[in-house]
């Protein structure tokens, strides 16, 4: 399992294999950058991964996805992620977190954790009792996520379908677990019309009862003809089978790492006149809430971290607006051009 030869490899600073036998514990924690300030955030992701390849990719992905959020989010920290190879139903316990979380303290804080698929706030305060450092101990993040998605969306369908209005938009959302789930809340309140798919029938009858969604199969979300296909789950959903199959005019959704092949398959989409919202623009709204959550630690007083926290993720249409102006302008995919200016901007606070 080739490391420095991988193709996701991208100057990451530190890579950082955890074991621990006792607790059952496998792990593997990635900084892509440590940011101006020395310490680098992202979430834990539990999967039962296939292989320990596969998780290395993944990693290697999300916590280069992480750099290029903060720094256009403009944010101090730099990016990192950390996966945990077990499946969280079944093999998450607390002397796996806890032994997780001191892996985390060992790093003496160049590293700081959050929740992310397969892990909660809950996960975050076992971890908590080993390490400091922890964020989404407070509040969840997830809401924050889905209104960030729903607001670069809200920006996406204003630039490719020309409407204001989201009345009656027809969006189907992949995923509904807590993301999907608030994004779903948002674009039901102001009279979207919902499909959904989740092979958890719990979080799929939920959109059913709450936003009036029509529940369609796993596979069947990608032939719906719709307005905005919204990738709420996994990465990895973008690629040469599914792209064809596509008859949504935008791609808008909080997913990570939604397109397999990221150049060519924003391409593809790109040559078949679908908009692609890049996802670690609209994703960013989980990072801005740990963020408010962090500097909450130090004000005086009760503060609203929800509130806040949407109030900062506005932003993100601003980026919309701007990752649309470059590639227009430069003749380049939105993807490219997401990744174009989060690379500025990196390169900008190194010096």
């Amino acid at each position: 399992m080739a490391v420095f030869e991988s193709p996701v490899f991208d100057d990451h600073e530190m890579i950082s294999f955890v074991c621990d036998p006792d607790a059952g514990l496998r792990a593997i924690i990635a900084i892509h950058w440590g940011g101006p300030i020395g310490t680098a955030g992202g979430g834990c992701r539990i999967h039962p991964y296939p292989t320990e390849a596969a998780a290395l990719r993944d990693v290697l992905r999300l916590s280069r996805a992480m750099s290029y959020k903060l720094a256009l989010a403009n944010l101090p920290g730099g990016g990192a992620k950390s996966v945990i190879l077990a499946d969280p139903r079944t093999e998450k316990t607390p002397e796996l977190l806890q032994a997780f979380g001191r892996a985390i303290e060992g790093l003496g804080g160049k590293y700081i954790v959050a929740e992310d698929v397969g892990s909660t706030p809950a996960d975050m305060e076992v971890i908590a009792s080993e390490t400091d450092y922890v964020v989404g101990r407070a509040s969840d993040t997830s809401p924050a996520t889905g209104f960030g998605t729903f607001v670069g969306l809200e920006a996406a369908v204003k630039h490719a379908l020309k409407r204001d209005d989201l009345s009656g938009l027809q969006v189907a959302i992949q995923g509904m677990g807590g993301v999907g789930y608030h994004l779903g809340r948002e674009l039901a309140r102001v009279g979207a019309k919902l499909w959904v798919c989740d092979p958890d029938d719990v979080a799929c009858q939920r959109a059913l009862d709450e936003f009036g969604a029509t529940r369609v199969g796993l596979d069947e979300i990608y032939d719906l003809d719709v307005d905005v296909f919204s990738p709420c789950a996994m990465g990895d959903v973008l690629d040469d089978d599914t792209i064809p199959r596509l008859k949504a005019k935008v791609i808008a959704g909080g997913a990570n790492n939604q397109l397999r092949d990221e150049t060519r398959h924003a391409a593809a989409l790109a040559e078949r006149g679908i908009f692609y919202a890049p996802d670690f623009v609209l994703n960013a709204g989980g990072v801005i809430a740990a963020s408010v959550e962090v500097n909450s630690f130090e004000s005086d007083g009760d503060v609203d971290l929800f509130a806040v926290s949407c109030e900062r993720t506005r932003v993100i249409a601003d980026l919309v607006d701007e990752i649309v102006e470059l590639s227009e302008s430069a003749s380049i995919t939105t993807h490219d051009a997401a990744v174009q200016l989060a690379k500025a901007r990196i390169a900008e606070a190194r010096e």
